[in-house]
């Protein structure tokens, strides 16, 4: 299949058994209310495997620490973090070679202009479903509002992808958007942070076809 690249997300019980499966990115989310909330320590991963740290409205500072603790290669802010935040934080990773990532949640409409003031910042953006959780609800959001995406900036889809959507992935691949990876979390797991190594599987060899 063409070059999606693959992330999981909500790493927390089985890494190392993910790790084997060897996707493009492990995301790790650092946010007391959720269940997935990851405490570490994380293992030493191929290089190939980017280490992606998930952040709901973080200090600065915390945001930091969480890099050195973890040697994280991309921060994915999903709150409600304004542009001037974005800009300080990437600024202060500037030295690091590391990725910022901005997260938008969409339901059945959305107002791409609230990208703009991003543009500029962020390395990619990735859309998810508006949910009750910041993440992790498991269903997704209408991908037809995508068509009115304005932009070239490369973005990650997420929310609610299970192997039943992988079609439809597949379908819009073959569109001219700027679809650079999928993001997996929930529908890939027997219980909040414990991944279905089977499905996991099932899901590579779709993606390979």
């Amino acid at each position: 299949m063409m070059d999606l690249k693959l992330k999981i997300c909500g790493m927390k019980h089985n890494t190392t058994a993910v790790v084997e499966l060897q996707p493009d990115y492990l995301g790790f989310i650092f946010y007391d209310k959720t269940p997935r909330n990851f405490e570490g320590p994380t293992q030493k991963v191929s290089p190939d495997i980017k280490k992606v740290g998930v952040f709901v409205d973080a200090t600065l500072n915390f945001v930091l620490q969480m890099i050195e603790k973890h040697d994280l290669n991309i921060i994915q802010l999903h709150g409600n973090e304004n542009p001037s935040y974005c800009e300080e934080l990437k600024g202060l990773l500037s030295q690091k070679t590391i990725e910022l990532w901005k997260v938008f949640s969409i339901k059945d409409t959305f107002d791409f202009n609230l990208l703009k003031p991003y543009e500029a910042i962020v390395d990619k953006f990735l859309f998810d479903t508006k949910g009750k959780n910041k993440g992790g609800n498991g269903y997704t959001f209408n991908w037809t509002v995508l068509k009115d995406y304005p932009s070239k900036k490369p973005f990650v889809l997420s929310g609610g992808i299970g192997l039943e959507e992988i079609d439809d992935v597949k379908s819009l691949l073959k569109t001219n958007l700027p679809v650079y990876a999928i993001d997996v979390n929930s529908r890939f797991e027997t219980e909040p942070g414990l991944k279905d190594i089977t499905a996991l599987k099932k899901l590579n060899h779709e993606l390979q076809r």
